[in-house]
């Protein structure tokens, strides 16, 4: 596993930095879910390009309204954003020019060491691009110019970006290692339930939300296996983050999510499935990690059988784009199935790990195009050549085809159901993409 850089946009108001984020993140070349109830927030992205990832953050406008306040408005907001980032985007406006608050930006960042790309937009021509000159006045290089809402230089930018990048970070591979993110909205007893698992009270609760504001790794050993507890802070939707901690609680609590191996999503069973909980689990969905639904609090519930089955349908309909994660339920107050929690942790770690044998893949097409014969592109043939696992962790399955624009998402997902009905892959999303043979 790899872990991801941070590459952050800063810049005052207006600049462009949201269109520069959704611009740089449609040209990535990691594949798009195409499916309802996957949700993306506009404050982090992963981005793949020319083969490495990394996580691109959009910071927010960094200038205050009062003058006067300038320097420690700027500061303030700043420092945690250069701090975490391993490169950082300097974004400015080409049409409107320098601006006192630039310079106060451009302090900060020539103190901090990290390297930093000045990027002047809303440079819309060739023609414009003579007023990035001025820019050179900030003593941070060379000016990039860029037009984000047009797409002008935005691919060679990304080249600069990785260019940038510090070397890929390998973490320790340890067959008999799980790290697990445990993650949830605030309060939903995220920190009281690593204490049960531990049988001690390592980390701080509260039933006020927000007491976490890092993530901590607690290791437990546990049938032969080293399992790393990571307890993210609460996660909440970015509109209601109001206190700038908090907005790096959230980013330390995605980072968190990149370099797990599985999460649970903590559910609180006296609230049931949140729209939050279900952009938590997209999260993790998206990321290719191993998932388990934990719903929490069960000892305050009381159901009847019927109440009970329909109580956990709704889960299942609420987070139906990622129905191959279990769902258990417990309570961190009394212990109740927390066994069986660490149980299917190692059960989903077998399953991520899994590969099927190439003759049973080989079976799983044939049947396939007996029933569901190829689309095919006007004028075009389209022949098949190879159904192959290329991956573990999560699963990766490519199909190699003549010309894979023939191929919807649909017929992709007729293969995930068919590898499914071969092997389940319980708690871990499988990966099925179209690919042309290399020549």
């Amino acid at each position: 596993m790899t872990k991801k850089p941070l590459v952050a946009i800063v810049g005052r108001p207006n600049v462009g930095k949201s269109t520069l984020f959704n611009r740089l993140i449609g040209m990535r070349l990691a594949i798009v879910e195409d499916e309802p109830g996957v949700t993306r927030d506009r404050i982090h992205a992963s981005c793949d390009w020319n083969g490495r990832e990394f996580t691109l953050i959009d910071t927010g406008g960094l200038e205050p309204t009062l003058q006067e306040e300038l320097y420690d408005r700027v500061e303030e907001q700043a420092r945690q954003a250069i701090l975490e980032a391993d490169v950082i985007m300097f974004l400015l406006d080409g049409k409107e020019g320098l601006t006192p608050g630039d310079y106060e930006i451009a302090e900060l960042l020539r103190r901090s060491n990290k390297p930093v790309i000045l990027v002047v937009n809303k440079l819309d021509n060739l023609q414009q691009e003579s007023k990035a000159l001025e820019f050179y006045a900030l003593g941070l290089g060379d000016p990039f110019p860029v037009s984000a809402l047009n797409g002008i230089n935005t691919g060679d930018l990304l080249d600069e970006i990785v260019a940038l990048l510090p070397p890929e970070e390998h973490l320790p591979e340890n067959p008999n290692q799980v790290r697990i993110a445990i993650m949830g909205r605030p309060n939903v007893g995220k920190s009281s339930l690593v204490n049960r698992i531990l049988g001690s009270d390592r980390l701080v609760t509260s039933d006020i939300p927000g007491t976490t504001r890092d993530a901590v790794d607690v290791v437990f050993p546990f049938q032969g296996y080293e399992l790393v507890f990571i307890d993210t802070a609460g996660m909440r939707r970015v509109a209601r983050i109001k206190e700038k901690v908090e907005y790096y609680s959230n980013l330390r609590a995605h980072r968190a999510i990149d370099r797990s191996d599985i999460c649970i999503l903590i559910l609180d069973a006296t609230e049931g499935v949140s729209e939050m909980d279900q952009r938590i689990a997209g999260y993790a969905h998206e990321a290719g990690r191993g998932l388990i639904i934990a719903v929490n609090k069960w000892d305050l519930i009381k159901f009847d059988s019927s109440q009970f089955r329909y109580y956990q349908e709704e889960i299942k309909r609420r987070l139906a784009f990622c129905d191959y994660a279990p769902i258990v339920f417990i309570s961190a107050l009394t212990g109740r199935n927390v066994d069986r929690l660490l149980q299917l942790i190692l059960e989903v770690r077998e399953s991520q790990t899994h590969v099927i044998a190439q003759e049973d893949l080989n079976l799983i097409l044939r049947d396939l195009v007996t029933v569901a014969p190829l689309p095919q592109l006007k004028g075009q043939s389209t022949r098949l050549i190879r159904l192959n696992q290329i991956n573990t962790s999560p699963p990766r399955f490519r199909l190699t085809i003549s010309n894979p624009q023939a191929i919807h998402f649909s017929y992709l997902r007729q293969i995930e159901n068919r590898i499914r009905n071969l092997y389940p892959y319980m708690g871990t999303a499988v990966k099925v993409f179209a690919g042309q043979q290399n020549r």
